[in-house]
């Protein structure tokens, strides 16, 4: 039997318990892996909580968690480039998660972990680092552009001002008034989130920016939306509608091992930092998923089995 933390049931924290199941079994196109970390992200509050509509009856016990890293037990067939034995990070695969003693990984949506990169660190790399390679790249801002990252102090937010910095795009990181320091130690300019950030801005540069990156949606976003002339350069991680209405668009995802090896790639060469603050033992997740739920976490939260 494996230990995992979950939930039988779509609620709030109250719903999450730990769980004794079964060993999994790779089937094709999955990798089997000894959990050695997995990271904590909103979409997995969000998941329990039937944000996204209930869960069918049918897939319960859920466990939590949608990226692991580990080391390699067993390989599905039609799996290639991964053996046994390897050090891996990725996407949980369906109906699998993260929180828990072994785990199934989506072989095409996994990477080698590099050496130089820790456990705790790959972890956090398939959700949050990979949408900020997405958004970034996307964009196609040159050396010297401008780009606003809107919501920058989470993750995403968090890594995509470190590709901004290595790619010389000029960032600016608009986040809540506590965490200047953070976006300044990333090279990026801080304006600090309020009604007025779009004037915050304009004051800084008056022609408004290149791009804009957006983590917030809603009011946030439309408040700095006027400071972009051309909407084709405005995307948004967080809210489809309200982007689709300003005249931009949602981010495009890759999902491929590609950006997944790019992004460890940076972390290895000392470029990207994910700025893994909270490692709790898997006794402790949940507490780790309270810290990411009510907002009380700084950098990302992780957590390892042993």
């Amino acid at each position: 039997m494996v230990k995992a933390f979950g939930y039988n049931a779509n609620g709030g924290p109250e719903v999450a318990e730990f769980l004794e199941l079964d060993p999994p079994s790779p089937m094709a196109g999955e990798l089997l892996i000894d959990v050695r970390a997995a990271g904590v992200n909103p979409i997995d509050y969000k998941l329990r909580a039937g944000a996204y509509g209930p869960t069918d009856p049918s897939a319960f016990p859920v466990v939590l968690g949608a990226e692991a890293s580990g080391v390699v037990r067993e390989v599905g067939a039609d799996v290639e480039g991964f053996s046994v034995g390897d050090e891996v990070f990725g996407a949980v695969a369906p109906g699998s998660g993260g929180y828990t003693e072994a785990t199934l990984l989506t072989a095409d949506v996994s990477a080698p972990k590099p050496p130089q990169v820790s456990f705790e660190a790959a972890a956090t790399l398939t959700v949050a680092a990979a949408t900020a390679y997405d958004g970034v790249t996307q964009l196609g801002l040159r050396a010297g552009q401008t780009l606003l990252v809107n919501g920058a102090s989470a993750g995403v937010g968090v890594a995509a001002l470190q590709i901004a910095r290595d790619l010389e795009i000029n960032a600016i990181g608009v986040a809540g008034p506590d965490k200047g320091p953070l976006i300044e130690s990333l090279g990026a300019t801080f304006i600090s989130y309020d009604d007025d950030v779009a004037d915050q801005v304009r004051q800084v540069l008056p022609d408004g920016v290149d791009a804009i990156f957006d983590l917030v949606g809603g009011h946030g976003l439309r408040v700095v939306a006027e400071l972009l002339n051309d909407r084709s350069k405005l995307i948004s991680a967080a809210d489809m509608g309200t982007v689709s209405e300003l005249g931009g668009h949602l981010i495009q995802r890759d999902r491929g091992r590609r950006v997944l090896e790019i992004v460890a790639g940076l972390v290895a060469d000392g470029k990207l930092d994910p700025k893994v603050e909270d490692v709790r033992p898997l006794d402790e997740a949940a507490q780790a998923l309270a810290a990411v739920e009510v907002g009380h976490a700084r950098g990302k939260v992780v957590i390892v089995p042993a």
